[in-house]
């Protein structure tokens, strides 16, 4: 069922987009090369506890996770893109890691993931990034009154095609509010002027997530991680936003 927030809904939402934001900032400074997932994971759950939010991942076991997920964030690394298990590897001088954090503060969800490169950069890595970057931009600012759902997914995969990327819809994003994942899906490919009208109160996950040279992935050993199916890499860029009268508020900006 899609539901629609008041305005006073949409600024209670708010304090949970400034911490989401707030962790993510925080990992991609701790981030280096030499720094085990699993320090991250640490900074995320002691940050958690300080602020006395609630993780939406740890012992988090939809249909489609092999067990309860047991840590706080997603931490994706290289041909790894999304629900990235932390475990015990050190990064190594140019690895592109995707962080995904979600928690809840007062009872409202915010959702969001940033990608990085540690040390030494490739440039191809670099671009996919941005690629993600300016498509989840594109799509968030497609997310008007007024507008379709497609024309948000439309966007995001114009920016896709246009820099030689394909699109893989399996995950996308998704709506946000006293839980994680809800009605709509959002995926990162569509029709514009079709689907599901946008009202003012909407508030969803935008979440352009692509690879190098595939849109095919595999489930890792581990029962999470998401892998492409050649071995390239991939990146995964996210906010929360809400969708208002003047325009998309990014609940999850981290300027």
């Amino acid at each position: 069922m899609i539901e629609l927030r008041t305005p006073a809904q949409i600024e209670q939402m708010k304090p949970a987009g400034r911490f989401v934001a707030d962790v993510l900032t925080r990992l991609a400074e701790v981030a280096d090369v030499g720094v085990n997932l699993l320090d991250l994971d640490r900074v995320a759950h002691e940050m958690i506890k300080e602020r006395g939010a609630e993780s939406c991942y740890l012992d988090y076991h939809p249909s489609f996770g092999a067990s309860p997920f047991g840590k706080v964030l997603c931490t994706s690394v290289n041909d790894a893109v999304l629900h990235g298990l932390p475990h015990d590897y050190a990064l190594r001088d140019g690895d592109l890691l995707s962080v995904d954090f979600a928690a809840a503060v007062d009872g409202w969800v915010s959702d969001s993931a940033l990608s990085l490169v540690v040390g030494t950069p490739r440039e191809e890595d670099l671009r996919l990034i941005d690629t993600t970057q300016r498509a989840l931009a594109a799509g968030i600012d497609a997310a008007r009154v007024g507008n379709r759902l497609g024309d948000i997914s439309a966007a995001i995969a114009a920016v896709a095609r246009g820099d030689g990327y394909s699109i893989n819809t399996q995950f996308g994003g998704h709506g946000v509010g006293r839980t994680m994942h809800g009605d709509p899906h959002v995926p990162n490919d569509g029709r514009a002027g079709r689907g599901l009208k946008l009202q003012a109160g909407l508030v969803i996950a935008i979440e352009p997530w692509f690879l190098h040279t595939t849109d095919e992935i595999f489930t890792d050993p581990d029962g999470w991680t998401l892998r492409s199916a050649d071995g390239s890499r991939g990146a995964h860029s996210e906010h929360t936003i809400a969708i208002t009268d003047d325009g998309p508020l990014v609940l999850t900006a981290r300027d």
